[in-house]
């Protein structure tokens, strides 16, 4: 018998989907596509197939953005499939980020590339009239094919993701999604938005729109194209801690929380929520694992239940909540994603995906070692493996895993100083270096005050021929004849309201 208060609970329902939606588009900054069918990619395994098959059906153009692409076997299979597409007439446009592929790729590499058809650029190289651009990075692992698919993963190009079997090193473990649908158009869109700061845009006759692209299935998505100093991701994260009422799976690579989202996650398994977070044991910079382990603490007291993977690296940085909404991209839980990098994910609203999300998770919990307090509340991980150096292959970290060690370096010596938590053990030892190094640069500095004058006078001297520089030009542009500065100003506008709209 149908009771009067599940009939108001029945139409309320909709009302209340609807506040959410709104709440989400807002959040992430965006909307909810309809009409998408995605298919989950696990590892290298599935991923490189799918898109180097997706690269030999291109007709007309393929759009490839790439945190670091190396100059491995990986790296060269991946040039040799686009320049045989620029050869055969498709446009090829390539985008990798300057720090990430900082001693990955030599020039050589990509003029080889450039010389064959492929228009490479780079995001964000150093320029000495802009000191600080280097802070941001553009982070996103994207492919789309003549507007008829698109991916957004996790995973950049490199030998590390398929593995090595004769040193018996098995693969990177990460995770990726295959768009099909409308959905497609804005992740040609954002790669656009990024494009444009690289270079000239592409025009706007080659950008495809939403409208033009055909149903291709009945999956809901949003692709959440974050930009530097936009925290869309960290609001969406936020919102999902907070509204998520039964389930919330996190794995991620290298979780830095802020103190924002550690609050949230708290929050939300206090509340009952049962949160999970699978992070790597073994990682390409083996000193982050103490330093993740740090911020562990308040989040085992609050509940949530920590996991560290036994096999190689894990690289994923996924989420899902409650059998109905997943995510699956490049954001990582730290700051450097959140506020600092060009960053995309998949948001997909699919009960279907959602539970094949669920099913990975699970099966990836059966490789892992769950994180305890002890009896003193100490962080302990009874039985992990010991991961040696040669896990690594052919990696030496990134600016993004730097950022992240450096947050979690910069919020233990904040708690020393502050006393608003307790330390670790492994953060007291941090604490005996931290405080050494302070004591030798200042005997340094005493004696050899000029160690610490001139690293100071070059940094004025930059940051003053970067500023003049900024002046000199913005003063040639007051002196331009009204009529010139009218149309510069035209101009200027219509690439910002481009770029606005592409985003």
């Amino acid at each position: 018998m149908t009771t009067a208060s599940s009939l108001k609970e029945r139409r309320t329902r909709p009302a209340t989907r609807e506040i959410a939606d709104q709440a989400f588009s807002r959040a992430a900054g965006a909307s909810l596509i309809a009409g998408n069918r995605v298919e989950l990619l696990k590892d290298a395994a599935e991923n490189y197939p799918a898109w180097l098959a997706a690269i030999a059906g291109a007709k007309h153009y393929i759009h490839f953005e790439s945190y670091i692409i190396h100059e491995d076997d990986q790296g060269w299979l991946f040039a040799d499939a686009l320049i045989a597409k620029a050869k055969e007439g498709v446009r090829l446009r390539l985008l990798y980020d300057w720090m990430g592929g900082f001693g990955k790729s030599s020039r050589s590499f990509w003029n080889h590339l450039r010389e064959n058809g492929v228009d490479v650029r780079c995001y964000n190289p150093p320029r000495w009239d802009s000191p600080m651009s280097w802070l941001s990075r553009d982070h996103r692992k994207t492919l789309t094919v003549d507007g008829r698919v698109g991916f957004v993963t996790g995973l950049c190009v490199g030998r590390m993701w398929v593995g090595d079997p004769e040193r018996k090193l098995k693969p990177w473990r990460d995770t990726g999604v295959e768009v099909r649908g409308p959905a497609v158009a804005d992740i040609e869109q954002a790669f656009a938005g990024v494009w444009a700061l690289t270079g000239p845009p592409i025009p706007e006759e080659e950008i495809i729109r939403r409208e033009l692209l055909a149903p291709e299935g009945d999956m809901n998505l949003r692709i959440v194209a974050s930009v530097p100093a936009t925290a869309g991701m960290l609001r969406l994260d936020q919102l999902i801690a907070a509204l998520a009422r039964n389930r919330l799976w996190l794995t991620d690579a290298y979780y830095a929380g802020t103190t924002l989202y550690v609050q949230a996650l708290r929050a939300a398994a206090m509340d009952g929520v049962d949160v999970r977070l699978l992070v790597p044991n073994g990682t390409d910079i083996p000193i982050l694992t103490p330093l993740s382990r740090a911020g562990y603490r308040p989040l085992l007291e609050a509940g949530v239940r920590i996991f560290e993977w036994n096999g190689t690296m894990l690289h994923a940085k996924t989420a899902v909540a409650d059998g109905r909404w997943a995510r699956v991209g490049s954001t990582n839980l730290n700051i450097a994603s959140w506020f600092g990098n060009c960053e995309m994910d998949a948001v997909v609203e699919d009960e279907r995906f959602a539970r094949e999300m669920e099913e990975m998770y699970l099966q990836d919990l059966t490789n892992a070692t769950e994180v305890v307090l002890d009896a003193k509340h100490r962080v302990r991980v009874p039985g992990a493996p010991r991961h040696p150096h040669a896990q690594r292959i052919g990696s030496r970290g990134s600016g993004g895993r730097a950022a992240a060690g450096a947050l979690r370096v910069g919020n233990a010596v904040g708690a020393a100083f502050t006393r608003k938590r307790v330390l670790e053990p492994v953060e007291a030892r941090l604490m005996l270096l931290g405080g050494a190094l302070l004591l030798v640069l200042a005997v340094l500095f005493t004696y050899f005050p000029r160690l610490l004058v001139y690293p100071v006078v070059v940094i004025f001297v930059w940051f003053a021929l970067a500023l003049l520089s900024r002046g000199y030009k913005l003063h040639r542009i007051r002196d331009e004849p009204q009529s010139v500065k009218r149309d510069n100003a035209a101009t200027v506008r219509e690439e910002q309201v481009k770029k606005v709209q592409r985003r």
